[in-house]
């Protein structure tokens, strides 16, 4: 009987922890994210194009493409004319 309940917290200790890691690890930097799109638009051939980080309050006419910082912030994509510079 003791070694089901050591069993017991254990398990449920160790679910505890692994959704603890599992809450941070959503909580993606700007940053970070912001280097994951740009890979992603990369590898489809994309170019002429700006990542930008804002508010999530922030009002656009551009595409969101992702939230960052526990939905605090949000990162556009704009699509530049072919000739420009793309800023990052």
């Amino acid at each position: 009987m003791k070694r089901n309940a050591l069993i017991n917290t254990l398990v449920g200790g160790l679910l505890l922890i692994s959704a603890s890691a599992h809450a941070e690890a959503g909580i993606l930097s700007c940053e970070a994210l912001k280097e994951k799109i740009a890979t992603k638009l990369e590898g489809k051939g994309v170019d002429n194009y700006t990542l930008q980080v804002v508010s999530k309050d922030t009002e656009t006419k551009y595409r969101v493409v992702g939230s960052c910082e526990g939905d605090k912030k949000k990162i556009i994509y704009k699509k530049e004319k072919a000739g420009a510079k793309a800023e990052e």
